[in-house]
C-alpha cells in the first residue's frame, strides 16, 4: 500500500462519523437499486409464468405447414420442444353477427397439444374422439350464436380459397368490399357431424384478426392431414429472429408476444420503452439523491484535507496521485457499503413480496404465485451502478482539489471567494433579524454553493413524499368512487330480455352453490318533462337557471324491483303502505345532482323543490322519445333507493341521478313497443370465484338470446383495493428510503459544515457572544435552510401532484372528479423538513459547545 492510500485511511479513521454516514448513504443507495432490480426480475418472472399458464409456453407459431416440416423442426438446433394440431378446415357459422369472422375453424388436438396449449373449460369435458368438439365462449359473446353441451352440429368443412391460393387463420377475411380486394370462397370437401361436449374460454393462440372461431376436437391419427399449425419453443428466445431467418421464408408465423415482451425480445417497442424507461427513471432518481450525499461527503472530506493536499503537492505529489487518493477512499467505502446494500435490498424485497403476493393475484387474476427471484446479472448491474455513483461523486471534487494551486491549498484561500456586495444585507433585514440573524444570513449567502446541496436534498425528499402520497390518494379516491354503494358480489345484466326467459335463468342461477341471497330487477328508459319553476333553488343556482317558465327534459330510469323488497322499503321509510300499492298508487323516486368541489364530494343537491309531485313520463325508443305511451305518476322523493341499479354504459352516464322505483307487478303498465330495458340479476355468494364459474356454465347451457354481461363485482372491487394496497406499500417504501438518503445527506452536510466553521464560531464566542445568542444565530440558519427548501419544494410538489391527477383521470375518463390539493402530506413534509434541520443543527452545535475555545482557535485544519 502506497503512502497516499495510508494517509487516506488515516483521514477516514479520524473522521469516523462522516465516513459512517457516507457508508450508510452507499448502503441505502445500493439497497434501493438492488431492490428495484430484484423486484423487477421477480415481477417479470411472475408475468412470464402467468402468461405461460394463460397462453402457453411456446415462442412462435408456424401456420399451415406440412408434416415433413413438422418433423424437421423437431431436430432443429434452435428448437427445445414442439407441439402441433391438425388444420381440419373451415365451416360457415350460420347467424354470425361478426362480419370479419364468419367461420368456424376446426383444429385436431393430440394429447401433447392439450398439455402445451392451455384450454380452460367453462362447462362440459374434453373431447375423447374425433366426433366430439369444444366450442369457444366468444362465439356466443361476439358472434351472437349460442351452443350448449349436448348439441349436435352438421358441418360442411373445406378450405378458404382466393383463386388458387389457400388461406389460413393468419389471413384476414376477404369480403371483396375493399378496393382491389378479391372475394374469397369456401370450397367444401367433406361433411362431418360433431357433438358439443364442452365450452371453453377463448384460446390465447387465436389471433384477434383470425376469420374463424377455433373449435377443438380430438385428432384422428388414422387420417393423414395436409396442413398443421406448429408451436415451437426455442432453447434461447433471444435467437427467435435467427430462427425465423433460418427456416423457409415462405412460412407464415406468429410470435407469442404475451411472453416475449416480458423477456424484452418482442417487437412491441412501446412496451420495451416503457419497461426500460420506468426502471431508468427510478435508478436515475436514486443516483441523483445518492450523488448529492456521497459527493457532499467527499467534497467536505477534501475541504478538511485541502491543506494536506497542498503540502503533498509541494513535496512532489502529482495531480493524478491526489485524484487516485480520493478514488481509493471511494473504493474503500464501496467495498464496505455495496455488499451490505445488496443484502439489504434483497432482504427488503424478500419481506415485501409475501405481503403483496396475494394482492397481485387479485390484480392480474393469476393462479401463479409471486415469488422472490434473484438474478445474478441484475445484482451485478446494481453493484456496477452503485460503484459508478460512488466514483462520479468522488471524481468531481477530486479533480477540483488536484487542480487547485499549491499556495491556495496551503493557505486555504480558495474555499470562499465572495465579494462584499454579494453578502450585503439590507437595513430592513438587519432590523428584523438582529445581529445574530444578520450573521446567519451573511454566512448563508457566502456559502451558497456548499448549502445548495442541502436545499436540493430537502426539496427532492419533499417532492417524492408529496407526489407519492398524492398518487396513492388519487388512486384510492378513484377506487372508493368505483366501489361505493355496491351491495352485491355478482351481477348479470341483459338487454331486452323477456320475463319468461329471465325467471327461468334466475331460478337456475340463484340455486348455484355458494349463493345465499339474490334479487332481480328491470330498468326502463323514460324521459320526464317538468317546468323549470319546479326545480329547487339550490339546483337552479348550481346550474344557473334563470327562465322559470320554460320546460326541461330529464332522462329518467324506472326501476322495477321485487314487490316484497319494495314494500319493505316503504315501511322502512315510515310511509303508509296502502298509498303506495295498487296500479294507481304512489311511487318513490330519487332525484339528486352529484356535486364535487376542490375539497372533495359534497352533499348532493335535490333536483326539485317539492317533496312530492306529479310527473309526466314518456318511453325512450332508440334514444328518441315517444308520446304514444305517456304515463302520469305521483312520486315521493327520498334520499336513497333500496336496490342498486345495473351500471350504465359510459355514453349513458350523467352527473345526476333521476330514478323512479316501482314494484315489479307494475312493469306491464309501463311496457311499450321497442322500449329499451336492462334486466339485472344480482347475487351474494360465499365463494364468488366458484359461483361465477358455475354460472358461466349454466348461462352457456341455457342458450339465452339476449346480449348479456356477467360481472364478478367482488373481484373487480378487490382488484382496485389490491392495486391501492400494492401502490401504498411500494410508494411508502420508496419514499422512506429516498428520504433516508436525503436525511443522511442533510445530517452529513450540516454537521460537517459546522465542524469546518469551528474556528469562526469559536472566534464569535471568544469576543463575547453568549450561548443564547449563539443558539439564536444557528436557529436562524435552520430557518433559512428550511424556508429555502419549502419555497422551491412545495410548488414543485403541488405541480407534480396535479399532473398525476390529470394522468389518472385521463386514463379512467371520469367526469366530475376534481383535484384535491395534498394539504396533509405537504404539512407533514414542512414539519419534517424543519425537524430534520433543527435536530441536525442541534447535534452539531452541542459538539461545538463542548470544545475548548482556545483549542478551536489554534486548529489549523491539519
Amino acid at each position: 500500500m502506497n503512502i497516499f492510500n495510508k494517509v487516506t485511511l488515516q483521514s477516514m479513521k479520524k473522521s469516523r462519523t462522516r465516513t459512517i454516514v457516507t457508508i450508510i448513504g452507499v448502503v441505502l443507495s445500493t439497497a434501493m437499486i438492488t431492490a428495484i432490480a430484484t423486484f423487477g426480475t421477480s415481477l417479470l418472472n411472475y408475468l412470464i409464468k402467468s402468461s405461460i399458464a394463460k397462453y402457453g409456453g411456446w415462442h412462435i407459431e408456424l401456420l399451415d405447414v406440412t408434416s415433413s416440416f413438422v418433423e424437421a423442426q423437431k431436430n432443429n438446433n434452435y428448437v427445445s420442444d414442439t407441439a402441433e394440431f391438425t388444420n381440419i378446415g373451415y365451416a360457415t357459422l350460420d347467424g354470425s353477427k361478426s362480419p370479419d369472422k364468419p367461420y368456424l375453424f376446426i383444429a385436431g388436438f393430440n394429447n401433447k397439444t392439450f398439455d402445451v396449449l392451455p384450454v380452460r373449460l367453462i362447462s362440459g369435458q374434453f373431447p375423447e374422439n374425433s366426433n366430439e368438439i369444444l366450442i369457444p365462449s366468444h362465439v356466443a359473446a361476439k358472434a351472437g350464436v349460442r351452443f350448449k353441451v349436448g348439441d349436435t352440429m352438421l358441418l360442411d368443412i373445406g378450405n378458404r380459397m382466393d383463386g388458387n391460393k389457400r388461406l389460413g387463420q393468419h389471413d384476414a377475411f376477404r369480403s371483396g368490399e375493399k378496393p382491389g380486394e378479391a372475394k374469397e370462397a369456401l370450397v367444401t370437401n367433406t361433411e362431418k357431424m360433431y357433438t358439443v361436449v364442452g365450452i371453453y374460454e377463448r384460446p390465447g393462440f387465436e389471433e384477434h384478426s383470425a376469420p374463424g372461431y377455433t373449435l377443438i376436437t380430438k385428432d384422428d391419427a388414422k387420417n393423414s392431414a395436409s396442413s398443421y399449425s406448429l408451436f415451437v419453443t426455442l432453447k434461447n428466445p433471444r435467437q427467435i429472429k435467427a430462427y425465423t431467418n433460418n427456416i423457409n421464408g415462405t412460412q407464415n408465423f406468429v410470435f407469442n408476444d404475451y411472453i416475449l415482451r416480458f423477456m424484452g425480445v418482442s417487437d412491441n417497442k412501446l412496451f420495451n420503452a416503457l419497461l426500460y424507461t420506468v426502471g431508468a427513471i427510478l435508478v436515475a432518481i436514486i443516483m441523483v439523491g445518492s450523488i448529492f450525499l456521497i459527493y457532499n461527503s467527499f467534497y467536505i472530506s477534501l475541504n478538511e484535507r485541502t491543506q494536506q493536499f497542498g503540502i503533498l503537492s509541494s513535496v512532489g505529489a502529482t495531480a493524478k496521485q491526489l485524484r487516485n487518493s480520493v478514488l481509493f477512499e471511494g473504493l474503500c467505502i464501496g467495498i464496505v457499503g455495496i455488499p451490505i446494500g445488496i443484502l439489504a435490498g434483497i432482504g427488503s424485497i424478500g419481506l415485501v413480496i409475501p405481503i403483496v403476493a396475494e394482492k397481485f393475484k387479485s390484480i392480474l387474476y393469476s393462479t401463479v404465485p409471486l415469488s422472490l427471484s434473484v438474478s445474478l446479472s441484475a445484482i451485478a448491474a446494481a453493484a456496477v451502478v452503485s460503484l459508478i455513483t460512488i466514483l462520479i461523486s468522488a471524481y468531481i471534487p477530486a479533480r477540483k482539489a488536484a487542480n487547485t494551486p499549491i499556495v491556495e491549498s496551503i493557505r486555504q484561500t480558495n474555499e470562499i471567494k465572495t465579494e462584499a456586495k454579494a453578502v450585503k444585507t439590507s437595513l430592513l433585514a438587519q432590523r428584523m433579524y438582529g445581529l445574530e440573524g444578520t450573521l446567519a444570513l451573511k454566512n448563508f449567502k457566502r456559502n451558497k454553493r456548499r448549502y445548495r446541496s442541502i436545499v436540493l436534498s430537502l426539496v427532492l425528499s419533499m417532492v417524492l413524499f408529496v407526489s407519492g402520497s398524492a398518487f396513492r390518494t388519487t388512486l384510492k379516491r378513484l377506487s372508493d368512487r368505483l366501489i361505493m354503494d355496491i351491495d352485491y358480489d355478482i351481477l348479470l345484466t341483459a338487454e331486452n330480455m323477456d320475463d319468461s326467459e329471465m325467471f327461468q335463468l334466475y331460478d337456475k342461477l340463484k340455486s348455484t352453490d355458494g349463493v345465499y341471497d339474490s334479487s332481480y330487477q328491470t330498468v326502463y328508459s323514460y324521459t320526464s318533462t317538468v317546468k323549470e319553476s319546479e326545480l329547487s333553488d339550490s339546483y337552479r343556482k348550481y346550474r344557473g337557471v334563470t327562465t322559470p317558465d320554460e320546460t326541461i327534459s330529464f332522462p329518467t330510469d324506472i326501476q322495477f324491483i321485487e314487490d316484497g323488497e319494495y314494500l319493505h322499503f316503504i315501511k322502512k321509510l315510515g310511509l303508509p303502505p296502502e298509498e303506495y300499492s295498487g296500479q294507481n298508487g304512489k311511487l318513490i323516486a330519487v332525484a339528486k345532482q352529484r356535486v364535487e368541489q376542490n375539497d372533495g364530494p359534497k352533499e348532493p343537491l335535490d333536483l326539485f323543490a317539492s317533496h312530492s309531485m306529479t310527473l309526466h313520463v314518456s318511453p325512450e325508443r332508440d334514444n328518441k322519445t315517444s308520446s304514444e305511451h305517456d304515463q302520469t305518476i305521483n312520486v315521493t322523493f327520498t334520499d336513497t333507493y333500496p336496490v342498486d341499479p345495473p351500471p350504465k354504459q359510459q355514453s349513458q352516464k350523467s352527473s345526476y341521478v333521476f330514478m323512479v322505483v316501482a314494484p315489479y307487478s307494475l312493469k306491464e303498465r309501463f311496457e311499450a313497443p321497442d322500449i329499451h330495458s336492462i334486466t339485472g340479476l344480482s347475487f351474494l355468494s360465499k365463494d364468488h370465484t366458484q359461483t361465477v364459474a358455475e354460472m358461466e356454465s349454466i348461462i352457456q347451457n341455457a342458450g339465452i338470446t339476449s346480449p348479456y354481461t356477467l360481472y364478478n363485482v367482488y373481484e373487480i372491487v378487490e382488484q382496485y383495493r389490491s392495486l391501492t394496497f400494492v401502490i401504498d406499500v411500494f410508494t411508502y417504501v420508496f419514499v422512506i428510503m429516498i428520504s433516508l438518503i436525503a436525511v443522511a445527506n442533510v445530517f452529513n452536510t450540516i454537521s460537517t459544515n459546522i465542524r469546518l466553521r469551528r474556528r469562526e464560531l469559536a472566534m464569535l464566542r471568544s469576543v463575547g457572544m453568549s450561548d443564547r445568542d449563539f443558539n439564536k444565530m444557528m436557529n436562524f440558519e435552520c430557518v433559512f435552510y428550511g424556508m429555502r427548501a419549502l419555497i422551491f419544494g412545495l410548488p414543485i410538489a403541488g405541480i407534480i401532484s396535479w399532473l398525476i391527477y390529470l394522468g389518472l383521470v385521463s386514463v379512467e375518463k371520469i367526469d366530475n372528479f376534481v383535484f384535491v390539493f395534498p394539504w396533509g402530506s405537504m404539512a407533514i413534509s414542512v414539519i419534517s423538513v424543519l425537524f430534520i434541520v433543527f435536530v441536525t443543527m442541534l447535534y452539531a452545535i452541542r459538539r461545538i459547545q463542548r470544545e475548548n475555545i482556545i483549542d478551536a482557535l489554534r486548529d489549523d485544519m491539519t
